[in-house]
């Protein structure tokens, strides 16, 4: 099969079961390194939909949050079979790369699958002093965080943390500046995507929470990222709360 990847997530979880399947991927697809001769044609928003289909894809991979509809509804015009994703929790997203790799791909189950499946169902909070709620900014500039009904909300949930907007209305809320550093929370955790915040980039604007600098790719991606998320994101909560109390 010739397959075009509009999902970071995706292009990794493709191109580690089935190299040499992949023919075009976008310019945010980072990992694996070495993605061969896959041609690169745009972004997740703004693919260049003409150069996907000379590439003659047996398949186009998406993501409905991700990719834009009209983009895809383009290329489904232009004669491209589309396959869209949807992820919104950990147990969805297993279904969903199940549906990718082993209905649409036919692949054999992936053995890193099988590993991160068992890495996340054997998953005990362990953070000091029990569980913690925590502010998630995603974007500066303005100010956004995650809110209800996410991958990574959930992710975070499994590890122990609270998300303090998991009950606003949106998904991605706007919060302004002033009303972000939250008196009920134990800590703020910053991703270094989509936004990079860095030690000099974000934690300053929380001055009085400890702050978990953590991999977005390991928070937000869902492919072989997974096998390895519950330890390394633990290991960045815990160093961010080592003084908190019991």
């Amino acid at each position: 099969m010739r397959v075009v990847s509009l999902v970071p997530s995706l292009t990794e979880a493709v191109a580690v079961s089935a190299p040499g399947l992949l023919v075009g991927a976008t310019a945010w697809c980072t990992h694996p390194a070495d993605l061969g001769d896959a041609a690169r044609i745009g972004g997740t928003k703004n693919p260049d939909v003409r150069a996907v289909a000379a590439l003659r894809p047996d398949l186009v991979i998406a993501n409905e949050e991700e990719n834009r509809a009209a983009d895809l509804e383009e290329l489904r015009s232009a004669g491209v079979e589309v396959l869209v994703t949807e992820v919104r929790g950990l147990a969805q997203a297993f279904d969903e790369l199940d549906r990718v790799l082993v209905g649409a791909l036919g692949l054999k189950r992936p053995a890193w699958l099988e590993r991160a499946g068992a890495a996340w169902a054997d998953v005990e909070p362990a953070l000091p002093g029990g569980p913690a709620r925590a502010v998630v900014p995603v974007w500066r500039r303005p100010w956004m965080v995650l809110g209800r009904d996410t991958f990574a909300g959930d992710l975070l949930a499994r590890l122990g943390v609270r998300n303090v907007h998991a009950g606003h209305p949106e998904r991605y809320p706007r919060v302004p500046a002033e009303e972000l550093p939250a008196t009920d929370c134990d800590l703020v955790v910053l991703p270094d995507e989509p936004y990079r915040f860095t030690a000099t980039d974000g934690p300053e604007a929380f001055a009085h929470l400890p702050a978990a600098l953590v991999s977005g790719r390991h928070l937000t991606w869902y492919g072989p990222s997974l096998e390895e998320a519950p330890a390394v994101l633990g290991a960045a909560l815990r160093r961010a709360l080592g003084g908190r109390a019991g």
